[in-house]
């Protein structure tokens, strides 16, 4: 499905304001959409001007479709849609009189030219389905009133508001709850959810003749000052948003004004009950902080089992008893230096590169001083979950501690640590230029500890693949691959 930009680019010669017009536009236009009960189609002149091309499309919450399929990149030429060649020559709304039965369904069509400051780049179909047609409620048509003004704002290059950000996905829509005022912020029509979204922020009078902003600054500040910002959005004199809270309830307003001709109608109050998704969304950020406090406890606490053991160490007077202290002080380091890393990040993923970076540091200070070996790192392992993290920084440090004590025997050489990501796996290679594997060398016989950690993480727990082989040139190859979703 090709996008609005793909069709604007390639079928006319509209200019990159006008592109992000239209992107506003459409990102807003499902309010038009409930309000009308209709479809709506966006429709541009072609770059030849002979004709039209369908840039997108959206159907209604609020009533039936009459378009079952997409029509987004239907190209149609002049004279073919008599509606949308009147809308665009003579820059007015135009209705159409008898309903169409072309579709089986009567339908009635209406075209809206869409302006943008002195010019127009576009004309809107609305598609009506009346098959379902009935005598219209007083909040069907406070909702057809709504949309004819919202319509007329469309014509006149009023709306979408000229520099206002786009409206975000969560922001309220109609089926939420609306209320309509008039131009001096007084309730002349509240939907039943409005009206409950209200009640229980405390009210206990009627809405409607009441002045909202009133209202609502009196539900939410008692003892307190008013916030002047909740006051326009309430009384509908700006486009904006706000949360309003109280009685332990939490309420969305969005104000849309309505403007037509140069004189302000009044405006649309979109509301929507939040309460409980700011709850939940409380216990995840309360979920998330003792987390990460979990982490840094963690941590602390590795780094005191680290500091004993290194104390035991030097108290040992036995070299391989103290050799393996010391092995286990790097091993719990590097446990340690991944929680470290959660218990600063928001979620459960951490940019492995810093943690890789430590762990080639810490891997350094194995090495004797005389030949102080600095492996490097060529690649990036990218943004992985703490599942992954862990083993695979134990398995690092066990490979790095491996090629600086066994393949360069604490003599001068060169160790590069290879990553590459694609394809849902990552691959790490630990190359050194070292003395290399023995002669009679198997990895499924091997008694290292280190090398029975590393089988053990790589294959048991990443469900990866692990070879060791000859290095081209002399030394020790050891590669790693491990699926990883990817980020």
């Amino acid at each position: 499905m090709p996008t609005i930009s793909d069709l604007v680019l390639r079928h006319s010669a509209l200019d990159e304001a006008d592109l992000e017009w239209l992107h506003s536009l459409v990102s807003d236009w499902q309010l038009l959409a409930d309000l009308s009960f209709a479809d709506l189609i966006l429709w541009i002149p072609l770059s030849e001007n002979d004709g039209w091309v369908a840039i997108a499309q959206m159907r209604p919450t609020t009533g039936p479709t009459v378009y079952h399929d997409d029509v987004v990149g239907k190209r149609v030429a002049r004279n073919e849609r008599s509606l949308i060649d009147t809308a665009w020559n003579e820059r007015r709304i135009c209705r159409e009189g008898d309903p169409d039965w072309s579709s089986g369904v009567p339908v009635r069509e209406e075209t809206i030219p869409v302006r943008r400051a002195d010019h127009f780049i576009g004309v809107i179909q609305r598609s009506t389905n009346l098959s379902s047609a009935r005598t219209p409620s007083r909040l069907e048509l406070t909702y057809l009133q709504s949309a004819s003004d919202l319509a007329q704002m469309v014509a006149e290059g009023q709306f979408p508001f000229p520099g206002e950000e786009p409206i975000l996905v969560r922001s309220p829509r109609v089926g939420d709850g609306l209320l309509r005022l008039d131009r001096a912020g007084r309730v002349t029509y509240a939907s039943p959810n409005a009206l409950s979204a209200y009640r229980r922020l405390g009210l206990t009078a009627d809405l409607v003749g009441s002045d909202l902003g009133r209202v609502t600054a009196s539900l939410c500040y008692s003892d307190e000052p008013v916030d002047e910002g909740l006051i326009l959005v309430a009384s509908g004199r700006g486009p904006r948003e706000t949360e309003v809270e109280a009685s332990g309830s939490v309420v969305q307003l969005r104000a849309i004004p309505l403007i037509t001709g140069g004189t302000r109608l009044g405006a649309l109050i979109l509301v929507r009950d939040v309460t409980e998704l700011r709850r939940r969304e409380r216990e995840l950020m309360t979920k998330d902080a003792t987390i990460r406090e979990i982490h840094h406890r963690v941590k602390n606490n590795l780094q005191t089992v680290a500091a004993l053991l290194r104390l035991q160490a030097r108290r040992l007077q036995v070299p391989e008893g103290r050799e393996a202290l010391e092995e286990a002080v790097r091993r719990v380091g590097s446990i340690a230096i991944v929680h470290e890393t959660l218990a600063h990040t928001p979620e459960e993923l951490v940019d492995f590169d810093d943690i890789a970076d430590r762990v080639i540091a810490m891997a350094a200070e194995v090495s004797v001083p005389e030949s102080r070996v600095t492996p490097r790192r060529i690649g990036t392992f990218g943004v992985l979950p703490a599942a992954v993290a862990t083993p695979l920084a134990m398995v690092l440090t066990e490979l790095l501690q491996n090629a600086v004590q066994h393949g360069l025997s604490n003599q001068a050489g060169s160790i590069k640590v290879l990553t590459s990501r694609a394809g849902g796996r990552l691959q790490v290679t630990v190359a050194d230029d070292g003395k290399g594997l023995p002669e009679d060398f198997d990895l499924e016989k091997s008694t290292s500890l280190g090398l029975q950690i590393v089988r053990t993480l790589a294959v048991g727990e990443l469900s990866g693949r692990l070879a060791i082989v000859p290095a081209e040139g002399g030394g020790t190859e050891v590669s790693l691959d491990i699926p990883v979703a990817e980020s």
